[in-house]
């Protein structure tokens, strides 16, 4: 400088200090400052930097500016967007202001003395021990500063001018402006390394303790912040897999159950529930057992019903446009619906429908369900054996689920809807349980209001159910639970209404089925007839449809092949289409023969003829029964045989008959299993037609169970055997008395075309059916020898299968 004493542009410096030799750069925004520059820059570009004392002063006095700054060179200009300007300086030499000048136009300058650094020879051991231990100081504050520039520490660790190391220490740390002041202003270069020692020291010793907390708060929050980047990467992957964090989740089931308007009990379950799936990992396995149970009882449909459609008109169209005949069914069903519309509040009931396979027991269910407009859901009970398919599974145990019943419900989606309890007479028990008897609570209006699921665990309401169950014997249903349902009997089907069945249902169904139209395929009622009566013999319709549905096939292919666009099914290749006729008429005899008598039997596919034939021998009193019997029926011809000999002397015949006559009494088919009381008067009527020799009427048939003393007791399914005496071309029909009001029950048909005679003894059946007055008593003889007038041609053998009961 060429004097130590001159006048330069001063620019204030806000929160900034510049030290000599150093280069700094800073924005510039104020007019004050911008004609500080435009002044240097005009003489020398040599300006004044001082630092004012108030930061937030925009325009400082004279006053609030430090007398001690730093001559500075301007080295760069940058004017940046808007009215800033970007400065690079180089310092020179401390100055102190001796005195602040205001010019007129808004710059301000500094007249200024020139400062020197303060250097003694004499300290020059001490002053190299103060710069070794700001290096030392300045490495320590190194590792615990962050983002200091290795150029920087590259500096330091170079050294060079005692008063420069300072300075550039000062300059490059994070400490306030105010200290860097204090360290430009010390002009003893021993003192001012000491500040930089004291400084460095008093920033090591911050650092480290800034270092420490750190590290105490990173061991106390390591734990839970691992947890807590843990779920919230397990939050990522839910949100990508389409899951929800449970926290989320327990507010949606909250949600949920507060909108279900649930019942008290129920909701406070429920919470509980929710409550503890909140506090579980979501990833055990107790968190899944919860949330399947939460996710079940929420299905259930607590208050979702339908309202039953009281339109009776609608209801019996719905009905028989679905079935034919049934009308007893029909009948109870619009009873049912009359009576819910008279009175809402009459709780469900429960209706069983008996009868064989193939009747429409399953399906009438299903059309019941449509005409009261109820939802409708079949629980199949064949073959189940444990009380838990009922009543449910502990949700404890690893794959329990709720019973049968519950599943149902979820399954229609209201609480009053039609479950059909399909093959109730099929459920067996063992060591697990009687499902049987778990049924009794669910079948009772009185008990089932709050019906428990050992699943759910929550009482759930089911006397607005309407129950409905199938069964094809109730001979192995408890009685307690036959008494809880009100019995629906299905008869086996009339050749006329399967007739009728065939052309309105099952035809045109199996026309859809196959792609048919109703032209492509052409049989007439004869025609139905024939595969009635040839092909099918059941109480129902499942063969019947097996076969047209063969009949259509047929047609299909005709059509596929291009050999016509039409099949008609005549009497000439009705067997080529089906094959041989599976079934055969039945040919009873047209005479009256002597130990032969038509009885009538009821099978599971409806009523049969049966035939018995007894032959008398000369033996020593042995009676031998035949044809695969029953106990009971083998007992039966025993009472039979006991009075026969009572009635002895009446009809003539030799009182030592069961000494020295041998009694054979058969039924034909001995294949098939024969059991039940109810041929006990057939069996009596042979005995004494072969006794006797009085011819049976070859017209008459009979059934009924037979005592010692000749009474004739009641029988069961008159309606079927009735059926199969018109079938097989009879004119009499003898029964029990006591079954006279079943007429009743019988087809209008059978009652116009059959007499009908109630018995109360054997001797009415006697008369009825032998004709004593053409008796030819006849004469034993060897087992061996013929004897004229026994030989009874045999029956045609048939392809059926029946179980009599």
């Amino acid at each position: 400088m060429e004097t130590s004493i001159r006048q330069l542009p001063d620019l204030p410096l806000r929160g900034l200090t510049a030290f000599p030799e150093m280069l700094i750069h800073f924005d510039v925004g104020r007019v004050m400052s911008i004609k500080a520059l435009e002044s240097a820059m005009k003489d020398g570009q040599m300006i004044f930097l001082t630092a004012q004392k108030d930061l937030k002063t925009d325009i400082p006095e004279s006053s609030g500016l430090y007398e001690v700054g730093t001559v500075c060179k301007v080295k760069q200009i940058l004017r940046m967007p808007g009215d800033n300007i970007r400065v690079l300086v180089e310092g020179q030499m401390r100055a102190r202001a001796l005195e602040f000048i205001e010019s007129g136009d808004n710059c301000l300058f500094a007249r200024i003395e020139l400062l020197e650094d303060q250097e003694t020879t004499t300290a020059t051991r001490r002053i190299q021990a103060l710069v070794r231990t700001v290096q030392e100081h300045f490495e320590q504050y190194a590792d615990l500063a962050p983002r200091l520039s290795n150029d920087v520490i590259m500096a330091v660790a170079e050294g060079g001018r005692p008063g420069y190391l300072a300075d550039f220490i000062v300059q490059n740390i994070n400490v306030d402006f105010d200290v860097k002041q204090e360290i430009l202003e010390e002009l003893n270069v021993v003192r001012r390394l000491m500040m930089v020692v004291r400084l460095l020291s008093d920033e090591n010793e911050i650092l480290r303790i800034e270092s420490d907390i750190q590290d105490q708060l990173k061991n106390q929050l390591d734990k839970n912040q691992r947890e807590y980047y843990l779920r919230e990467q397990i939050k990522v992957i839910q949100t990508e897999l389409g899951e929800q964090d449970v926290v989320a989740e327990c507010a949606e089931y909250r949600d949920r159950i507060d909108t279900m308007e649930l019942p008290e009990e129920a909701s406070e379950r429920l919470h509980k529930e929710v409550d503890r799936l909140e506090k579980m990992s979501s990833m055990s396995a107790e968190a899944g057992v919860v949330r399947t149970y939460l996710e079940t009882v929420l299905e259930l449909p607590w208050n979702h019903s339908t309202k039953d459609k009281a339109d009776l008109v609608r209801a019996k169209k719905v009905l028989d446009h679905d079935h034919y005949g049934l009308d007893k069914v029909k009948e109870r069903i619009l009873e049912f619906l009359a009576v819910k519309a008279l009175a809402p509040e009459v709780k469900g009931q429960v209706l069983c429908l008996v009868g064989p396979p193939g009747v429409g027991k399953t399906s009438i269910a299903r059309s019941v369900a449509e005409a009261m407009g109820r939802k409708y859901a079949r629980i199949s009970l064949g073959g189940v054996r444990d009380e838990a398919d009922i009543r449910g599974h502990r949700k404890t145990y690893i794959g329990s689920m709720p019973g049968r019943i519950m599943a149902g419900l979820r399954q229609a989606g209201t609480q009053n809807p039609l479950l059909l309890l399909d093959e109730i007479d099929k459920m067996g028990n063992d060591f697990r349980g009687d499902p049987a008897s778990a049924m009794l609570e669910v079948l009772d209006t009185e008990q089932n209001i709050a019906f428990r699921d050992h699943y759910i665990e929550l009482p759930f309401d089911l006397s607005n159910v309407l129950f409905v169950t199938t069964a094809n014997d109730l001979g192995t249903v408890p009685r307690p639970l036959l008494d809880r349902m009100e019995v629906i009997e299905l008869s086996s089907y009339t050749e006329e209404e399967k007739l009728q069945i065939a052309k309105r249902h099952l035809l045109p169904k199996q026309l859809k089925k196959h792609g048919l139209a109703k032209t492509n395929l052409s049989i007439s009622d004869s025609m139905l007839r024939e595969v009635i009566t040839g092909y099918t013999r059941e109480a129902g319709v499942r063969r019947l449809e097996q076969v047209l549905a063969k009949l259509c096939r047929k047609a299909a292919k005709l059509i596929a092949d291009g050999e016509g666009k039409r099949l008609s099914v005549t009497a000439k290749n009705l067997e080529d289409l089906l094959g041989v006729k599976r079934y055969k008429k039945d040919q009873y005899g047209k005479h009256d023969e002597v130990g032969i008598v038509n009885g009538l039997a009821w099978t599971s596919v409806g009523g049969e003829m049966l035939q018995v034939e007894v032959a008398a021998v000369q033996g020593s009193g042995k009676i031998e029964i035949t044809g695969n019997l029953g106990n009971v029926m083998q007992e039966s011809a025993k009472a039979a045989v006991t009075f026969v000999r009572s009635r002895a002397k009446e009809l003539e015949i030799d009182p030592m008959f069961y000494k020295n006559v041998d009694l054979h009494i058969h039924f034909p088919e001995a294949a098939i299993p024969k059991d039940g009381p109810s041929a006990g008067v057939t069996m009596a009527t042979a005995i004494i037609s072969a006794l006797t020799g009085a011819p049976v009427r070859h017209d008459v048939a009979m059934t009924g169970e037979v005592t010692l003393r000749g009474r004739v007791l009641a029988i069961g399914g008159l309606k079927e055997k009735t059926m199969a005496a018109f079938r097989a071309g009879m004119h009499t029909v003898i029964i029990p008395y006591e079954n006279k009001p079943d007429l009743n029950e019988i087809e209008p048909v059978v009652r116009e075309n059959l007499r009908f005679v109630p018995a109360e003894h054997m001797d009415l059946v006697m008369e009825t059916a032998l004709d004593l007055a053409h008796r030819n008593p006849p004469r034993f003889v060897a087992a061996d020898e013929p004897r004229a007038g026994a030989n009874i041609p045999p029956k045609p053998e048939e392809n059926k299968r029946i179980s009599i009961q």
